[in-house]
């Protein structure tokens, strides 16, 4: 199962009030599992950055001028994306924050069947406790001594790690149960099991098929496999 842990960082709370993304960070998860695959970009958000979004990330103007601009990048985001699931957390914000972007270019919309939200599973699982990604990482123990400021790329490293306690803990790779995400996608797209029209042919040879009947009846009027 191949999930993409994405967050970015923008000018601002609105993207239909003309605020930008400038910063994206994803990090890929296998079962989980960070593969040590990421992308991470900063973007020159052509525009000015409010006082109170700098205070938040400590990205500056000066900073990102000479960063490209989303158009520049969004092929090779789009490409990292493909074909995995989106865990971000408050995804609502980070949702309609890339729309708005790829909007502007008249690309197609990311699609919200392929979202994860961690704060509604949060919520879900700690209700009524608090749900912020800092909260959150006090809960599971997960290290927040570097998160002096908000940033993309770090953000995803820490909520990659509350997402595997989110869905079952450490000891969720080891079994065979269903994670959240993948519970997602099977509840939206699940159709019942059919039957094959048509058996599959044997393999076993004749004395394949004789020899196991043999064992078989070494085993004694009790044997298991007479039940079946």
């Amino acid at each position: 199962m191949r999930e993409i842990v994405l967050d970015t960082e923008t000018t601002g709370l609105d993207p239909f009030d003309g605020h930008r993304v400038v910063e994206i960070g994803c990090i890929e998860l296998i079962n989980c599992i960070p593969t040590g695959r990421v992308w991470h970009c900063h973007l020159n958000p052509e525009r000015d950055i409010p006082y109170q979004a700098f205070e938040v990330h400590g990205l500056s103007v000066e900073f990102l001028r000479d960063k490209p601009r989303f158009a520049e990048l969004a092929d090779d985001m789009l490409a990292f994306l493909e074909g995995g699931m989106l865990v971000m957390h408050n995804a609502t914000f980070d949702f309609a924050f890339l729309n708005a972007e790829l909007d502007r270019l008249s690309r197609p919309p990311l699609r919200w069947d392929r979202v994860v939200d961690t704060l509604a599973l949060a919520r879900r699982r700690h209700p009524g406790a608090p749900c912020s990604l800092d909260a959150l990482c006090k809960r599971y123990g997960v290290d927040l001594s570097e998160r002096e400021k908000h940033s993309a790329l770090l953000d995803c490293r820490l909520l990659a790690a509350v997402y595997v306690e989110l869905v079952g803990g450490h000891q969720a790779r080891l079994d065979f149960a269903v994670n959240g995400a993948q519970s997602a996608m099977l509840g939206a797209s699940a159709r019942a099991i059919e039957p094959r029209p048509r058996p599959l042919a044997t393999r076993l040879t004749a004395a394949e098929i004789e020899a196991h009947r043999a064992f078989v009846a070494t085993l004694g009027a009790e044997a298991l496999w007479l039940r079946y």
